[in-house]
C-alpha cells in the first residue's frame, strides 16, 4: 500500500521539491497520504472522488497540472496503467513515482519501464513496490484516450469492456421491448452500448447516462449523439432525479477491485426501484450465479426471467415497493 511503501521511500532518499504543486493519481479511497503536502488528487472514479473531497482535499477527475511532482498508483489494467504514466510524463517536470501492488503488475510494469528509461531501485513492501524517475517523453506512445473503434462505438483503456462489446448487454439489448417510451435510466451506463440501443425507440424521450468512471462518461459523450441522452457523471447508487422515471436499464457491476461483491448489484436494485414511476419497469442482465431474487422480491412486486444462458440471466420487474 502506497502509505506503507512511501515513507520508506523518503527514508531511501526519494526528495521532493520544497516547492511546486503535487499530484497523486488515481489514489483509491482509503489510501493514506498523511506523508504528503496538500497533494492534489486526481480521481475519475466517483465515489472515490467524493470522499477525497470530504476529506477536504483538492480533487478533480482530470490532471489541470502542470505538476512538480506526480505519484501515480498504478490500476491493474496494464493498458490503463500505460496511459496514466504517458499523461503523468507529459505533466510533470521533477519527479514521476509510480507506486503499486505485485498483483497489480507492478513487478513487470517495473522491467518495461527500466527497458526504456533509468529508475531508482525499488521500494518492495506489502506485496507491493514503489519507484521514481525523472519525466521523460520516452512514453509518449503509452498515451491512450477516448478512440473510435472499428465497431462504431468510442472507449478507452480502463474502460468496463474496452475491447468489445459486453455479451451480457448485447443480450440485454436483444430483449428489450420495441415499445420502450418515455424517460429512462441507464444506471453504470459505461460507454454507451445500452443507451444508443434505447435511443432508437422513437417514443423515448430522455435517457439518462448515470456512470461513475469519468472516462467512461467521455467515451458515452462520443458513443451516444442522440439530443434526448443527458449525461451525469455520479454513483448510480446514490443519484436522484426530480421526476420518477418510466423504466431503468441496466448491467450493473459485481466486483470491487478483484473480489466479487454482489451486494453492489444489489445496491444497484434498490437504486433502481427508487427511481422508478409506481408503474416503472427494470430491465437488467446479471451473471446467473449472483444472488439477486431476494432482493428484487424486497423491492419489487414482480419479477419474470425474460431467459438467458448458461452464463446471465435476463430480468424483467415491474412495480417498485414504495417505503415508508
Amino acid at each position: 500500500m502506497i502509505g506503507t511503501r512511501l515513507p520508506l521511500a523518503f527514508e531511501a532518499g526519494l526528495i521532493l521539491p520544497d516547492d511546486g504543486p503535487i499530484a497523486v493519481w488515481h489514489p483509491a479511497g482509503d489510501a493514506d497520504l498523511s506523508t504528503l503536502h496538500d497533494p492534489h488528487v486526481i480521481q475519475p472514479f466517483r465515489p472515490a472522488h467524493d470522499l477525497w473531497c470530504a476529506r477536504g482535499r483538492l480533487t478533480s477527475p482530470e490532471p489541470e497540472g502542470p505538476y512538480s511532482v506526480s505519484i501515480v498508483c498504478l490500476p491493474r489494467a496494464k493498458a490503463e496503467a500505460r496511459a496514466l504514466i504517458a499523461a503523468a510524463m507529459e505533466k510533470t517536470s521533477d519527479i514521476v513515482v509510480l507506486d503499486g501492488q505485485n498483483t497489480d503488475g507492478a513487478d513487470s510494469m517495473l522491467k518495461a519501464i527500466r527497458a526504456r528509461h533509468e529508475t531508482s531501485a525499488p521500494i518492495s513492501k506489502a506485496h507491493g513496490k514503489l519507484f521514481w524517475m525523472e519525466p521523460t517523453d520516452a512514453f509518449a506512445d503509452w498515451s491512450a484516450g477516448p478512440a473510435l473503434t472499428p465497431g462504431g462505438f468510442w472507449t478507452a483503456p480502463g474502460v468496463f469492456s474496452a475491447d468489445g462489446i459486453d455479451p451480457a448487454s448485447a443480450m440485454l439489448v436483444d430483449a428489450l421491448p420495441s415499445k420502450l417510451k418515455g424517460r429512462i435510466a441507464d444506471l453504470g451506463a459505461g460507454w454507451g452500448y445500452l443507451s444508443a440501443h434505447v435511443l432508437t425507440r422513437d417514443a423515448v424521450t430522455e435517457v439518462h447516462l448515470v456512470e461513475a468512471n469519468h472516462m467512461a462518461l467521455q467515451c458515452a459523450e462520443h458513443t451516444v449523439t442522440d439530443q434526448r441522452a443527458r449525461f451525469h457523471w455520479a454513483d448510480a447508487t446514490q443519484w436522484t432525479i426530480f421526476e420518477p422515471l418510466d423504466a431503468v436499464v441496466m448491467n450493473p457491476p459485481f466486483h470491487t477491485e478483484r473480489a466479487g461483491d454482489p451486494g453492489l448489484g444489489q445496491t444497484f436494485i434498490a437504486a433502481a426501484a427508487s427511481l422508478l414511476k409506481p408503474s416503472g419497469q427494470l430491465w437488467m442482465v446479471a451473471n446467473r450465479h449472483l444472488p439477486y431474487e431476494a432482493t428484487l422480491a424486497s423491492h419489487f412486486a414482480k419479477t419474470v426471467e425474460l431467459g438467458g444462458d448458461a452464463r446471465f440471466k435476463l430480468l424483467q420487474v415491474e412495480r417498485p415497493k414504495r417505503r415508508s
